[in-house]
């Protein structure tokens, strides 16, 4: 039988995982799928985990102003964040609301803190997810082999955000042939759910 001070433990080990996840891209939470409303259904993706805050617990990444996800957002900041490791066999599952952080101190200090191969990716003379006549890799083709120069990887700030998920509650599941393991957290309420 699990107690209270069980999903306790388990709530604290996953956001030790989840705070690894940020710079060991070996994490299985290193990425997450994440999922946003437009007019006409769900949209779902993969994004990088940049940041985790806890006391309210927080999410972050980052994107480009003119990608789908990013209107997606603006228009509905109401959107669900997707983890699972595969050899932990554990899923958690974020109901969340979004900020987006654009030309703003947040997104300016993040920015400042940006490798420059990272920064190229902000640089595209393209929309992402617009359609293309021919392939394109959607980065300064000068900067294909090598990376710019921190003066000209500055053009790339225009294009990029820092969004910030608000967990408004979570849910997290371990699975277990004896008996799979279920619990919801709000705020700092945890509440067992039936697998």
């Amino acid at each position: 039988m699990l107690d209270k001070s069980d999903i306790e433990n388990i709530f604290k080990l996953e956001l030790d995982h989840l705070k690894d996840g940020v710079k060991n891209s070996k994490n299985l939470y290193h990425t997450f799928t994440l999922s946003t409303l437009d007019k006409e259904s769900p949209k779902s993706r993969t994004v990088v985990l940049r940041n985790v805050e806890t006391g309210p617990l927080k999410i972050f990444f980052n994107a480009d102003y003119r990608s789908p996800k990013t209107k997606q957002l603006i228009n509905n900041p109401q959107c669900s964040a997707l983890f699972y490791d595969i050899n932990r066999r554990v899923q958690i599952r974020m109901n969340c609301s979004s900020t987006i952080n654009y030309k703003n101190h947040i997104s300016a200090k993040i920015w400042d803190k940006t490798a420059l191969q990272s920064r190229k990716c902000y640089m595209g003379p393209y929309t992402p997810s617009s359609t293309l006549d021919t392939y394109h890799p959607n980065i300064p083709l000068e900067y294909a082999k090598k990376d710019p120069d921190r003066a000209n990887s500055e053009q790339g700030y225009v294009n990029f955000v820092h969004v910030e998920l608000s967990i408004i509650d979570l849910d997290i599941l371990q699975l277990h042939h004896d008996g799979h393991i279920r619990f919801k957290v709000v705020g700092e309420d945890l509440s067992y759910v039936a697998p």
